[in-house]
């Protein structure tokens, strides 16, 4: 596995109106080399997808169509990061300023010594301060 991969670079490849160079470019490296994800990521990206239905932005036939690819892609849910939420992600969310479910991701890069996937800017922040290479940003 290449990289941990977090919500909004996944969203935005799915969204054609968002897919950047660079996002199309880290999903490309996913197809090849995988990526690592916190179960959570699983929750997010549909949650997403079922507001985007609701907001008429997708239909649901597009959103079944997206979880489907998401599916097929060598991406693995780690669940070894559910047992450190309440200890290292918490502190890590307090150090960082972040919400629990960010913090997750900077912690499995953490502990996995991965880049981390992402285009949120206070998360690219954190992992940049605790010294995970950033990609996506």
């Amino acid at each position: 596995m290449s990289l941990v991969l977090d919500s909004s670079v996944t969203l935005a490849w799915l969204y054609s109106d968002e897919a950047t160079p660079a996002v199309l470019s880290l999903f490309e490296q996913v197809i090849w080399e995988g990526a690592f994800v916190p179960s959570l990521w699983i929750f997010e990206v549909a949650n997403s997808l079922t507001m985007a239905v609701r907001q008429k932005r997708i239909t649901a036939s597009d959103r079944n169509d997206s979880l489907a690819d998401l599916a097929s892609l060598p991406i693995e849910a780690d669940r070894e990061a559910e047992g450190r939420a309440w200890r290292e992600t918490a502190q890590l969310a307090d150090r960082h300023n972040l919400s629990i479910y960010d913090a997750a991701y900077l912690q499995l890069a953490l502990r996995r010594r991965l880049a981390l996937a992402t285009l949120d800017s206070e998360l690219s922040r954190a992992a940049k301060a605790d010294g995970v290479l950033v990609l996506g940003i």
